[in-house]
């Protein structure tokens, strides 16, 4: 078990709770980082093999994010260790005995994430009434059917254009991750020209440096199928795909995959970080050396949780995802302008833009770390 205080720092986190439940089988974590801003919106994350570190990282990058995106919440992030391909009656039982284990967690709202959907958010709600991202019949705006995260992957890619020497006509793509977040980033790429060459998921990989066709992968995904199931390219490892040559290379699953054992492998002009804390320190400052545009997972990704926070205080769907749009095609100009001018990795830049905005926060505060109870410490 890692040591949760020397993982801890000055802004958090506020709270860390191991929820067991014996009689259902449920083993679960719940990390509250910083909610200086305001009531912490995080998904919960259904993986076999989370850990109370993983957790921890992922609560401080939603804090950055929604920082970042200048939402008035703070970050969190709730995981349960399971597989999430149970039998959905199963997965039920376990989430709705996690949401009522932290009933009373107010400054924690519950989100989907990686293994959860807004059929699970619509269980939450009905045990503790404290979810988004709610199916369409709750008035929820449900962000994977539409597509928020991958529709903020593309806003950012279109802005950080004007800092390459490509454009998106003819670019190539590798999607590592073919889910709720890659494949619909790749087939918005795709419609605007770009050339789907590489794409994986947990079963394997499909390529073809000619071009896959995007709306025939999303539809095979559709049918619970593998893309290593398509007949329109070569199958390879999962693996492989880090070596694919390409202009855009999006990292859309699991953190971590990009390492310093395997950055440099990959041979591309721009990583946009479409999963959570999906590149290592040591690696992004490798990308950097090379001259690599790497977006950070904290501004590229952010269009889920915009959504959710715009559907939490009663907007349409239409005005969420124009304010998507907005956020992050303004704060990757900004970004990635303030890296270059000052010579510095666009994480660097992008700490420094949600940094202060935190702690300016904090300073309004009794205490800096805190709950949004009154009088709790």
């Amino acid at each position: 078990m890692p040591d949760i205080f020397a993982l801890a720092d000055d802004m958090g986190p506020s709270k860390v709770i191991h929820v067991l439940e014996p009689s259902v089988g449920l083993r679960g974590v719940l990390v509250v980082d910083n909610v200086a801003r305001g009531p912490s919106i995080g998904g919960l994350r259904m993986a076999p093999d989370v850990s109370v570190e993983e957790c921890m990282r992922l609560a401080r990058a939603m804090t950055l994010k929604n920082a970042a995106a200048g939402l008035p919440y703070g970050g969190g992030k709730s995981v349960i260790a399971a597989d999430p391909s149970m039998p959905v009656e199963r997965k039920e039982e376990l989430i709705r005995a996690m949401a009522r284990s932290l009933r009373n967690i107010e400054e924690y709202i519950f989100g989907p994430d990686m293994g959860t959907d807004e059929t699970c958010m619509a269980w939450v709600r009905d045990e503790i009434g404290r979810a988004v991202a709610l199916p369409r019949d709750l008035g929820g705006i449900p962000l994977d059917e539409i597509g928020a995260t991958g529709w903020g992957l593309f806003n950012a890619v279109q802005a950080a254009l004007q800092f390459c020497d490509f454009s998106l006509a003819g670019a190539r793509v590798a999607v590592q991750g073919f889910g709720a977040v890659g494949m619909h980033v790749a087939r918005t790429l795709a419609a605007h020209g770009a050339l789907l060459v590489a794409a994986s998921d947990s079963k394997g990989s499909i390529m073809n440096r000619d071009g896959l066709d995007a709306e025939k992968l999303v539809a095979l995904k559709r049918e619970h199928r593998s893309v290593a199931d398509f007949t329109g390219g070569t199958r390879a490892s999962l693996d492989d795909l880090i070596d694919v040559e390409c202009d855009i290379w999006i990292p859309a699953a699991r953190p971590d995959v990009i390492h310093e054992a395997n950055v440099g492998r990959l041979r591309t002009k721009m990583v946009v970080q479409g999963a959570n804390i999906p590149v290592t320190p040591v690696a992004e400052s490798e990308l950097h050396r090379r001259g690599i545009i790497s977006i950070p997972d904290f501004i590229a990704n952010a269009g889920g949780v915009i959504c959710a926070a715009m559907e939490y205080r009663g907007s349409t769907e239409e005005q969420a995802m124009r304010v998507v749009a907005e956020k992050i095609t303004e704060n990757t100009r900004q970004v990635l302008g303030d890296a270059i001018a000052r010579g510095v990795q666009p994480r660097e830049a992008a700490l420094q833009l949600a940094l202060g905005r935190i702690r300016n926060a904090m300073g309004y505060r009794r205490y800096s770390l805190f709950s949004s109870a009154p009088g709790f410490i």
